[in-house]
């Protein structure tokens, strides 16, 4: 039987009592000092982790102030830019598909906190803000998103094809699912070549019954590859509520002969205890299915309102107690890492930053002509191309 729309909603905006959370406070911090401070303490996972056939991590993560501060701000700039596409959006400065990512931020940020460069990570079209944590600027996403040369892939792939393979990210995919067995082929070249790093290929939960995922699972599962499957589940395929869609919604239990592992998606330090996790069982023994219990503030693209199969209560609902910065500001000021003046102080600097990196893409001048063809035909084998008429419209491919 269905869950009621009353039970699914209560279980995306499920309260989280505070003091489950926030170890015992600090002694009073120098604040001017404190935010640099590296010094290890522990702080308590509100959410408990679900396992399937594994064992899950401990509850208590280590962190810093240092880190916590980080976190606040690379959130905080993931946030800020999204808005700002939004409102590009609906300027016509950004054309075709854009789907944003504000709500989800902590997947993000948790996974770069527990993995290096050398580990690839693959995913769908929500990917602006894991190509800024890969270690994208401001300016190359927003030039992207606009059509312009400075973009990170030169103004060619737009909202749904970010890349930066020299920082292993392989994209931003438009076909929902087909990043999935890319991935596991990524995995493959990792284990071929002995490397000690994994691949982490995200997906939404609306490509979570894709046939191609369990192929691919499957070899992943035969040679043991360092394949670390990533559901975002925020709940929502389009506008189809995930219990509409799927008879198991519980994703992290989907690969069957696989482990997997559920884990709260809002909470950024949850995150990066169960990828660290994740990413050594898939180095030693193979695949893991990680579920990130997350949720999407915008729309599934700018073309969706949101709130044709949602109520505005359920959002603002999430806002309110689940909200991924808000939890870490939280936590900042009883550590007493910061003041609430020092928070401000560094969101009012996000954004300027994100304004000045609007200004600079606006005034990257759109691809010329001539890259048209390019990056499409291996170089050198001097095909011509020809328009309708083959007599006109002729071009060599270099």
């Amino acid at each position: 039987m269905a869950p009621s729309i009353s039970t699914f909603r209560r279980a995306i905006c499920t309260r989280v009592n505070a003091s489950r959370f926030l170890a015992s406070p600090s002694p009073f911090r120098n604040f001017s000092s404190s935010t640099e401070d590296s010094t290890p303490f522990t702080v308590d996972i509100a959410v408990p982790f679900k396992g399937h056939k594994i064992e899950p991590p401990p509850q208590v993560v280590e962190t810093s102030a240092k880190e916590l501060m980080t976190f606040f701000k690379d959130m905080s700039r993931m946030r800020r830019m999204e808005i700002a596409s939004d409102q590009l959006y609906k300027s016509k400065l950004i054309r075709g598909f854009c789907h944003l990512y504000d709500g989800q931020e902590a997947v993000c940020i948790g996974m770069e906190a527990a993995l290096t460069r050398e580990d690839n990570i693959i995913t769908a079209y929500r990917d602006h803000c894991t190509y800024l944590g890969r270690g994208g600027t401001l300016p190359e996403v927003f030039s992207e998103l606009m059509g312009r040369k400075d973009g990170c892939t030169l103004g060619k792939g737009g909202s749904m094809h970010f890349y930066k393979k020299e920082n292993g990210f392989y994209g931003g995919h438009g076909i929902v699912g087909a990043q999935i067995p890319l991935g596991v082929g990524l995995a493959f070249a990792q284990k071929y070549e002995k490397m000690k790093a994994a691949t982490f290929l995200l997906y939404g939960d609306g490509a979570a019954n894709q046939g191609q995922l369990f192929e691919a699972l499957n070899m992943a599962a035969l040679w043991d590859l360092p394949a670390v499957y990533v559901c975002e589940n925020n709940h929502y395929g389009m506008g189809t509520a995930e219990w509409r869609a799927a008879k198991c919604p519980e994703y992290y239990k989907r690969g069957d002969y696989v482990p997997g592992l559920k884990v709260d998606g809002m909470d950024a330090l949850a995150v990066k205890q169960a990828v660290r996790f994740a990413k050594e069982h898939a180095l030693s023994k193979g695949p893991i299915m990680l579920e990130m219990d997350t949720y999407r503030y915008h729309g599934h693209s700018m073309s969706d309102p949101g709130s044709t199969y949602r109520t505005r209560d359920e959002i603002s609902g999430v806002r309110q107690e689940r909200d991924p910065i808000e939890r870490i500001r939280k936590l900042i000021l009883f550590k007493e890492i910061a003041t609430v003046s020092d928070l401000k102080n560094i969101e009012k600097e996000v954004k300027k930053e994100v304004e000045d990196a609007v200004a600079k893409a606006k005034e990257s001048s759109p691809p010329d002509a001539s890259e048209l063809f390019s990056n499409v035909y291996v170089k050198g084998y001097g095909s011509q191309v020809f328009g309708c008429d083959r007599k006109h419209s002729t071009a060599t491919l270099s």
